[in-house]
């Protein structure tokens, strides 16, 4: 039974009205115990309280890898974390296609100058809607709410959870959703949901019922959530209140196995329309065993979720990947990749005559994003939002434009995003 917390975060009254953001914030878990194995030591040096934003502005599109993450090495069941891990050059693929987007007539909003973040977007994208975006920072369990068009951060949710990962909006019906990952060597992960004003924190799933969750996606029309779970193996979904729990495939089980970080889910997308999920098997810290994967949402015919043999490889030999979004339209994937330091992209399908092992057609987007976590897409905008440790970044959809939101931010997981009128 879900379970409602007696905190509350900042009043704001109606959903929508998150447009007077005032305060500036401080620091990030996939950063995790294994993914969040960001150190207590690493914590304590993130700047705390003050999210001074600046401004980068580099474009890399298809780009060689080769920076060098100075993020979380992924060790063990236990719950310490590490307090750093060097992660080796590693050469990107040569540029995808170029994915298509709605046409909005405007540009993206201009690179900051002044300590906060960019300015808003003009033309046609500001026709969009405002945008409004949420991210995670694991230092201190809080739940961040950016204004996209300029403004520094504020604490939504603080102190609410253990380990935060991957998130969630629902903009229909004004809610957030949120993992926390808990202690990975207690099988104790959680699901948090609040208002978009942060009151009304509920735990809708409880400890115990997912190991580790991880980043985590919601299907609105069909009132389900997804999410990958990293010490269980597992991908799951459920309804919105948590119930009617589903193991979709179950990667492998045992202890032995868990030690073997291949078997780790952790990014998820989904493709309703496609009757298609995705998930990332991230593998060892910048170990060249990550792999993409996709299989049908309805259950083969008399199998389970240990048994089913639709599953598909779309990507493999990947340095480490960890969030995944999809592009359904322009059958692109996007991925962040925290062995090299990278946000990415690729074309959904194996090109012909080649494999999920031998394709080389992924496209570096970004470059030298330290311990890169989590990814958006704002496809009506044409753009990407990405997390890493110490930044909230925007890059277009090919490469294009890469400017940083935020600076100095804490070690930060998830991110996403709604807009409204």
């Amino acid at each position: 039974m879900a379970r409602a917390s007696c905190r509350r975060g900042l009043s704001w009254g109606a959903p929508l009205a998150l447009l007077a953001l005032s305060l500036a914030c401080s620091p990030d878990k996939d950063a995790t115990p294994n993914d969040s194995e960001q150190s207590s030591s690493l914590a304590a040096s993130s700047t705390s309280a003050s999210s001074q934003a600046t401004t980068a502005a580099s474009s890399s599109a298809g780009s060689v890898g080769g920076s060098t993450a100075t993020g979380s090495s992924d060790e063990g069941a236990g719950g310490s974390r590490a307090t750093s891990a060097t992660a080796g050059d590693s050469a990107g693929g040569s540029g995808g296609s170029r994915a298509t987007s709605a046409a909005n007539g405007g540009s993206g909003g201009a690179p900051a100058t002044d300590g906060t973040s960019g300015s808003g977007a003009t033309g046609g994208e500001a026709n969009l809607g405002h945008l409004t975006l949420y991210y995670l920072d694991v230092t201190e369990d809080q739940v961040m709410v950016l204004d996209a068009e300029g403004g520094p951060p504020e604490v939504l949710v603080e102190g609410e959870g253990e380990g935060p990962d991957g998130i969630a909006v629902d903009p229909e019906a004004g809610q957030l959703y949120w993992t926390n990952m808990g202690n990975p060597a207690e099988d104790d992960g959680f699901i948090l949901r609040s208002n978009l004003d942060g009151s009304d924190v509920t735990t809708i799933v409880e400890p115990g019922d997912t190991f580790t969750p991880k980043q985590i996606k919601i299907d609105v029309d069909a009132g389900k959530l997804y999410w990958g779970d990293r010490e269980g193996m597992q991908v799951l979904r459920s309804n919105l209140d948590g119930s009617e729990l589903e193991v979709l495939v179950t990667i492998a089980e045992g202890e032995a196995a868990r030690a073997d970080r291949t078997n780790h889910a952790v990014g998820v997308a989904v493709d309703p329309s496609g009757g298609y999920f995705y998930w990332i098997q991230k593998g060892p810290p910048n170990g060249g065993e990550g792999s993409i994967r996709r299989a049908r949402l309805e259950m083969p015919t008399g199998e389970d979720d240990r048994t089913r043999t639709d599953i598909e490889v779309l990507y493999s030999g990947l340095p480490e990947p960890i969030d995944l979004d999809v592009d359904v339209d322009a059958g692109m994937l996007y991925w962040t990749d925290r062995g090299d330091a990278t946000i990415n992209r690729a074309p959904i399908e194996v090109p012909d005559g080649q494999s999920a092992a031998t394709r080389q057609d992924r496209q570096i987007l970004v470059d030298g994003v330290d311990t890169a976590i989590g990814v958006w897409l704002d496809l009506p905008a044409g753009h990407v939002y990405y997390t890493g440790t110490d930044v909230v970044g925007r890059v277009d959809l090919d490469g294009d434009n890469d400017t940083v939101l935020v600076r100095n931010a804490g070690v930060l997981t998830g991110i996403t995003g709604m807009r409204a009128p």
